[in-house]
């Protein structure tokens, strides 16, 4: 079984869509709007396996140095088979290329995600000039890493990781 990672296309959304709908009716991710897939496809990697989309995640920069993982899905046919591995190794490569130093997740996957460096955080690590201006942002990702009262409990009870590279 060989598998191949690369950037998401356009024609990837309707996989990624169905991964989306699967780990969220498990409350695993939350949900997304097709348009902001589309919006956001250049953040996107997929993995195939014989030509077919068998997972996908996403990297998402929210300031200088943090980005953070977002929609790491793989299908249930692979899971266990390294599909997840080889998608998060590459989205940590191309947070090493567009010069991210930290990559934050929130995750129930706390073992996965450890085994790649992440750590489980407490509070914000930024600093408060930085804080002061992630808050400007509409992302509900960023309310989740600031951990603001808005989103408290978090929404789907996970746990905040950082990976600092």
């Amino acid at each position: 079984m060989s598998i191949t990672v690369r950037p998401a296309r356009t024609s990837d959304i309707k996989e990624i869509r169905k991964f989306i709908d699967e780990y969220a009716a498990g409350r695993r991710l939350l949900t997304k709007e097709t348009v902001t897939l589309y919006e956001s496809v250049q953040e996107f990697t997929v993995a195939q396996i014989n030509n077919e989309v068998v997972g996908c995640g996403a990297l998402h920069v929210l300031w200088e140095d943090l980005a953070e993982v977002r929609t790491l899905a793989v299908s249930e046919s692979v899971r266990g088979k390294g599909v997840g591995h080889a998608i998060l190794g590459e989205i940590i490569e191309r947070a090493r290329q567009v010069g991210v130093k930290r990559i934050f997740c929130l995750t129930f996957e706390t073992d996965f995600f450890g085994r790649h460096g992440f750590v489980e955080i407490q509070g914000t690590p930024v600093a408060p000039e930085v804080y002061t201006e992630l808050l400007r942002s509409y992302d509900s990702g960023v309310a989740e890493f600031l951990d603001l009262e808005s989103v408290k409990p978090n929404t789907l009870g996970n746990t905040r990781m950082l990976l600092t590279l």
